[in-house]
């Protein structure tokens, strides 16, 4: 009996791996963008014709000869690794050498190029296989035109199988602020049906692009922190030291509904990585809202040694080594980003809402304001000074830059709060509280939090611990009913910090109010309550002066 099994024919195999690589007419613009980027490119130009499969990408890259032209397409050529070795110090985007191949079984594929210290273009046609088929002497500036015509052409059950023109062209979209957003310095012109579609302009980081990429976003809603790390401790002395970048959308003005914009970035590419991407969420919990997610970029620039890329034919998914230790740093930079410090006073500045508050002043004028009169400076390593208490619910704070109004009862919250996640304790408590009526479930959640709870009676339960925290206050049972009503140790924990938290209405003392703002000023996360509420509202000293006139001209503000 003969073999069923038989090799597959060449063009067999450069179809399918074709297919691995470029699966969309986004596919195309990442592989051929990152060529670009490859080159050196500042500035790169993308038009897109969807209806006739039609893609071009012009840049300013560093171009190629016509030797190198001739070679661009054959089978896994690429210039950017030479040996098996180099697969595990990768530097460059693209390096498989598959895109430019691929491209010449799915489609029609032409290149100009000229060398930025060479005086000739050339213009390069390619036929199946990558061979090139037609060249010749092109006029061309320094740079790189790619070309590619008839996508799928030979392959129409793949065009079939697409999403929809709109949804494509969301996906080019999405592709080129993801790509745009680890390449902050390039200049992006993309073109659909020879009109232009949008442009990405360059900026000196990744936080300062973003508000282009995601228009909801204001630069007062995004706080920056870079940090340079050590190596990990099982990596090679050689290795260069490591850095962390993080765009992070300040959670008291800045949320989404999905967890759509947790970001990784490695090496200047966005990948997938849902270790990190938990991190992320794991940093930013008891932040926001309820059903609310951050907005977050990381991106690591990291040793290639810690790197394997060769997971996914996209190169969008990777194997990261020492996973442990770049959370740990994740988590440092996130609550470094979300603590108050003078550094980022300025960018505290809640813009929307002290014109709301300046409007509302200049309509009523009516406060309640309690002045206090401290017998000394009274400023906080941080600069923030207690000075008032507004309706006996808010603290007016003094800074450099202006000021500030504190909530006070969620400002406790969040300070009781933490301490009781660094050390959540239960004591005994005699005589034991007697409870009333308790389903099972609610003895099961009590019993869950740690709480020792025991029947004494017909429909009565006697409660022989709780939280350190509510042990001298006179609700212990209301409060332990509400514990008792269900969710995890975290929450628990947030129902007895609100419950211990100050109450609104009631008078504080500048001492009291300063000891106040010192505490919650040392907490991880300042900026919300464990509820996600805002707890405080800047007012900057240049918004006060816009809103009182301070630089109008004396005279003319008289009238002279």
């Amino acid at each position: 009996m003969a073999s069923t099994i038989q090799a597959l024919p060449t063009e067999v195999v450069y179809l399918i791996t074709a297919g691995e690589v470029i699966d969309s007419l986004a596919a195309v613009v990442r592989e051929l963008v990152e060529n670009s980027l490859d080159a050196g490119a500042t500035r790169i130009v993308v038009s897109l014709w969807p209806l006739q499969w039609r893609i071009r990408v012009a840049d300013n890259g560093c171009g190629m000869n016509l030797d190198d032209l001739q070679q661009a397409a054959t089978a896994h050529s690429t210039s950017k690794i030479r040996s098996s070795e180099d697969l595990w110090k990768i530097n460059s985007l693209g390096f498989r050498g598959e895109a430019l191949h691929s491209l010449t079984t799915l489609a029609e594929l032409e290149i100009l190029s000229r060398p930025a210290d060479g005086k000739l273009g050339w213009r390069v046609i390619y036929g199946d296989g990558g061979k090139a088929i037609q060249q010749e002497a092109t006029a061309i500036a320094p740079g790189t035109v790619v070309t590619v015509s008839n996508l799928f052409a030979n392959c129409s059950s793949r065009r079939q199988g697409l999403p929809t023109t709109a949804q494509q062209m969301k996906a080019v979209q999405a592709t080129i602020g993801q790509i745009a957003l680890c390449h902050p310095q390039v200049t992006w012109q993309v073109w659909q049906n020879d009109r232009q579609w949008f442009t990405i302009y360059p900026a000196a980081t990744a936080g300062k692009l973003l508000p282009q990429i995601l228009s909801q976003v204001r630069p007062g809603d995004l706080q920056e922190v870079k940090l340079d790390l050590p190596n990990p401790p099982n990596s090679s002395l050689l290795t260069p030291n490591s850095s962390l970048s993080l765009v992070v959308g300040l959670p008291d003005r800045c949320h989404r509904r999905r967890p759509d914009w947790v970001r990784v970035a490695i090496n200047r590419r966005m990948v997938k990585s849902p270790e990190l991407e938990q991190t992320i969420l794991s940093a930013f919990h008891k932040t926001l809202p309820r059903d609310r997610y951050p907005v977050c970029l990381l991106h690591l620039s990291i040793s290639p040694e810690q790197i394997n890329w060769n997971r996914n034919p996209a190169k969008t998914e990777i194997y990261l080594n020492e996973i442990n230790y770049w959370q740990e740093q994740i988590t440092k930079g996130i609550d470094q980003a979300l603590c108050l410090n003078s550094a980022n006073f300025k960018e505290s500045v809640h813009t929307s809402r002290i014109s709301k508050l300046l409007k509302a002043a200049e309509a009523k004028g009516n406060y309640n304001f309690k002045p206090q009169n401290p017998n000394e400076d009274n400023k906080t390593p941080n600069s923030l000074k207690a000075i008032a208490q507004v309706n006996n619910t808010y603290i007016v704070a003094e800074h450099p830059g202006g000021m500030w109004l504190v909530e006070q009862h969620i400002a406790h919250e969040r300070i009781l709060y933490e301490q009781l996640c660094d050390s959540w304790q239960l004591v005994p408590v005699e005589p034991a509280i007697i409870l009333y009526q308790l389903s099972p479930a609610q003895v099961s959640q009590l019993q869950r939090i740690g709480l020792d709870i025991e029947t004494f009676g017909e429909q009565l339960w006697a409660v022989r611990n709780l939280p350190a925290m509510l042990q001298q206050r006179e609700d212990c049972a209301e409060a332990i009913l509400e514990l008792s009503l269900g969710g995890d140790l975290q929450t628990a924990q947030v129902a007895v910090a609100c419950r211990s938290a100050i109450r609104n209405g009631t008078p504080m003392n500048l001492q009291e109010m300063q000891k106040l703002l010192d505490d919650w000023q040392r907490t991880r996360n300042p900026r919300t309550c464990p509820h996600g509420r805002p707890i405080y509202l800047s007012l900057e000293e240049s918004a006060l002066a816009r809103f009182f006139r301070r630089n109008w001209v004396i005279g003319k503000s008289h009238g002279i």
